[in-house]
């Protein structure tokens, strides 16, 4: 038996019902009374150190704080940076800038800033809201810039300005600059992970421009990494995405022959230098294809022996636990050892719009901040408990999390903790010191275009006033406030839906139903489909004019345009002679039709449309193969 027939099978409920999973895992977030209260301290010294160094250090925490997504003004920050790398003309730009900029109170920001970053960037920006708007501000010097520089200057200033927030998260834009500027860190004692920009290859000159730029990267991490061993050397990301412009369930077959020779590759320069190699973790719907990649990467022979390989997982997802359940069974497998980067993830708003946008029966994604924390310590147990087969590695800002980690895993050895650069240093300073515990710092590399994008998730999932990050360093919220725990705020199986997030069933309720779709992205959904469309496939389809097909007369065979040659089905065409008939008939129907009320030809609407989604299956394949066109065409 080879190492591929051995490997595990992933299986598990694209989008259970929360309730459900929160009860079967909350079990594994228990902990002894002695050890909650130790939680308590710890957590508490931990946001103690925070707060010392907030309005200090001037970090993305206090401008996150200052213009958090509640606000007007941190709302149009996040709109104009995520607009701003969609809009292709100046005039657009300028209109953009003016919109969002003029309907913000900058002044008042800046008049409480208590650090250099928040000013500066406060200023700049209420500088070009009043550029924008020069009759608004009795300052003639700003008006007189107005017809001195003119609305290009604002738009490039503009610009600049939510460059130098993004550069802040950023550690270089090339990989070269990067590695110099980690080196302060790295004496003191951190790792790094490095992580190449890109939002996705649409082409197959994509694919390859992101391949050498991470074979690159690696070869330079790999020069500059010394001579440590790991677990306690420099690593890279990779974004399966990037590496593929097809990358999704429906294409696996390609997928699979095309993208998993450039993983392996990747994946063998990477233990040529012997580093941390960690695969990301992205949408839902690829999840189950990225597992098989990985996989199958991992079992080739050539891999044997290197300790480096990891996949990230994230908290958010209903299915996180049987994801860590499966990278233990799959390292047992292999005889490796892996790591497993914990996230609670950075997609959470195009997860929830997808399921709606597809009718699913429920989402893949918690839609309680408190369900998502309550699953990431539910992983966290299970990844501490496949020590050490398994190199866990905690990335967060949460400083309840963090010091429940620590308690949960009883001593600091076999994992370590995460953060994004340019965020969470105050809190892992006090971890570094008072734990002992190794840091890596995720460092994302890439140049402007590429960082707005990044600056975007980031901002959305961290600039709510509900986040940790947002409000740890807030003097005017009291400690205990943060200490309560996941359980506690979910309350019972009622409450741990969010009440404003309908089903997707229900989105339009109580107006009207929202149509049933399937998710590709599930093997055991398009499974089902595959089956149900086998089966309808061999029933001989027919169609012939109302209300009964004519007495006679040939029948024609219909083609499919996809190849010109695959009968799809035979139709009766309408004699002649009889059009006259037929017409008069459905002119008398049309007038019984105009005299039904409207509510009972609503109900028979629904009622047609109950039946089209019952006789899905039969009806997908044939509007593909008449047309041409592809299952998810079908659905649609």
């Amino acid at each position: 038996m080879t190492e591929k027939h051995r490997l595990p099978r992933f299986d598990a409920l694209y989008a259970p019902d929360d309730a459900a999973i929160l009860r079967r895992i909350s079990a594994d977030v228990r902990l002894s009374d002695r050890a909650e209260t130790a939680v308590d301290q710890r957590a508490g010294r931990f946001i103690t150190a925070i707060r010392e160094q907030s309005g200090v250090i001037g970090g993305l925490e206090d401008f996150l704080r200052e213009f958090s997504l509640s606000t007007r003004e941190g709302l149009a920050l996040m709109v104009l940076a995520e607009a701003l790398l969609r809009v292709p003309d100046a005039a657009t730009q300028d209109r953009l800038i003016e919109d969002k900029l003029r309907g913000g109170d900058w002044g008042d920001h800046a008049a409480h800033a208590e650090t250099w970053f928040v000013l500066a960037s406060t200023w700049a920006l209420g500088l070009s809201s009043r550029i924008v708007r020069p009759g608004e501000t009795p300052d003639t010097i700003i008006a007189g810039l107005v017809k001195r520089l003119g609305r290009p200057a604002v738009r490039t200033a503009t610009r600049q300005a939510m460059g130098v927030l993004g550069h802040h998260f950023v550690l270089g834009e090339t990989i070269r600059e990067a590695l110099r500027r980690a080196r302060s860190r790295e004496e003191r004692g951190f790792r790094h992970s490095y992580d190449m920009l890109g939002e996705g290859a649409r082409t197959a000159a994509d694919a390859k421009g992101y391949f050498d730029s991470y074979a690159e990267a690696i070869a330079a991490i790999g020069k500059a990494a010394g001579k440590g061993k790991l677990p306690d050397r420099p690593g890279i990301s990779v974004k399966l995405s990037a590496l593929h412009p097809r990358y999704e369930a429906v294409d696996r077959d390609r997928v699979l022959r095309e993208l998993c020779p450039a993983l392996l590759d990747l994946a063998r320069a990477a233990k040529g230098h012997d580093l941390n190699f960690t695969v990301d973790a992205e949408e839902a719907d690829r999840l189950e294809i990225s597992l098989e990649v990985i996989a199958s990467v991992l079992a080739d022979p050539s891999l044997a022996g290197w300790d480096g390989f990891g996949l990230a997982v994230q908290a958010y997802q209903k299915r996180a636990t049987a994801v860590v359940d499966w990278a233990v069974d799959l390292a047992a497998a292999l005889d490796r050892r892996m790591m497993v980067r914990l996230v609670k993830g950075a997609y959470w708003d195009t997860e929830v719009k997808r399921a709606q946008e597809r009718g699913l029966a429920d989402y893949p994604v918690f839609t309680r901040k408190a369900a998502t924390d309550q699953s990431y310590l539910a992983c966290a147990g299970r990844l501490l408990a496949a020590r050490p087969r398994l190199f866990p590695q905690f990335a967060s800002h949460n400083a309840l999390t963090v010091a429940t980690i620590v308690e949960m895993a009883g001593d600091g050895r076999g994992f370590e903790f995460q953060r994004l650069h340019g965020m969470g240093e105050a809190l892992y300073d006090a971890v570094k010191e008072s734990e002992g515990i190794p840091c890596r710092i995720y460092a994302p590399v890439g140049g402007h275009r590429e960082l707005l994008a990044y600056l975007v998730r980031r901002l959305l999932e961290n600039g709510a006033n509900s986040s940790f990050v947002a409000i740890a360093g807030d003097r005017s919220v009291p400690v205990e406030t943060l200490l309560v725990r996941p359980a506690a705020l979910l309350g019972g199986d009622g409450h741990v839906r969010h009440r404003r997030i309908p089903l997707p069933r229900d989105l339009y309720a109580p107006t009207r139903v929202n149509s049933r779709g399937m998710e590709f992205g599930s093997a055991a959904d398009l499974a089902a489909l595959l089956a149900g469309i086998e089966a309808a496939g061999r029933r001989p389809v027919a169609a012939h004019p109302l209300p009964k097909p004519p007495a006679s007369g040939d029948a024609r065979a219909v083609v499919s345009p996809a190849d010109g040659k695959t009968i799809v089905g035979r139709v009766m065409e309408t004699a002649v002679e009889s059009i006259g008939e037929l017409m008069a008939r459905a002119g008398e129907g049309f007038r019984q039709w105009s005299r039904v009320p409207a509510e009972a030809r609503a109900a028979t609407l629904d009622r047609l449309s109950d039946l089209l989604e019952a006789e899905r299956d039969g009806l997908v394949p044939l509007i593909a193969r008449e047309g041409g066109r592809t299952l998810n065409d079908g659905i649609a």
